[in-house]
């Protein structure tokens, strides 16, 4: 890693993660294999951060501990890079199970269980689709129509979340942010919000 560390995919350890490692990596992993509008891919690091907030609205009153568990919800991506799900299956459990691997050693590092409650993981999985409904419609060239049959339109009793205007910004931008947004998350954690 770019820090200095040494991270064994086969066998990670939460010593070897860095926030600021896994912020450069995803902001440079674009999802949609980068086929997006606009001057800048959209990356990891922006839908990670969408994610997270789109989880809050779904669930009010939501812990810091489990918005950053939705902000991290695609850590794995910063060594891995971003799969589309059916090449994910194609390639089958060997894959699967390096990812939950990384998963669990990220968890671990920032203070997260290594494997979230069943809750916790259909909540972010819920917004994530919401998130790729979004993408897909304003990024990624989907139709109104595919992008409903795909993912369905989410519904959001915050205005600002159904007005969303999605606009990829530079790599370093998304960097910044992304390690903004998991400081300000673990500072209310050990604040116990």
């Amino acid at each position: 890693m770019l820090s200095g560390r040494r991270l064994d995919l086969l066998d990670p350890s939460p010593l070897d993660i860095e926030l600021e490692d896994i912020a450069l990596g995803l902001a440079f992993v674009a999802r949609w294999n980068g086929q997006t509008r606009g001057d800048n891919p959209y990356s990891v690091a922006e839908h990670s951060l969408l994610v997270e907030r789109i989880s809050a609205s779904f669930e009010p009153g939501l812990s810091a501990r489990w918005r950053l568990a939705a902000l991290l919800h695609d850590a794995p991506e910063y060594v891995i890079g971003d799969m589309i799900s059916p090449f994910k299956a194609a390639v089958g459990l060997d894959y699967k199970a390096l990812e939950a691997r990384l998963s669990e050693a990220v968890h671990r590092r920032f203070s997260l269980p290594p494997v979230l409650p069943q809750k916790i993981k259909s909540l972010i999985k819920r917004a994530d689709h919401a998130s790729a409904y979004f993408e897909a419609v304003q990024l990624a060239g989907f139709t109104e129509e595919e992008a409903r049959r795909l993912f369905k339109r989410p519904r959001f009793k915050d205005p600002d979340l159904e007005r969303l205007r999605l606009r990829p910004v530079a790599p370093s931008i998304a960097r910044e942010r992304f390690i903004a947004r998991a400081e300000h998350l673990m500072k209310a954690m050990e604040r116990g919000a």
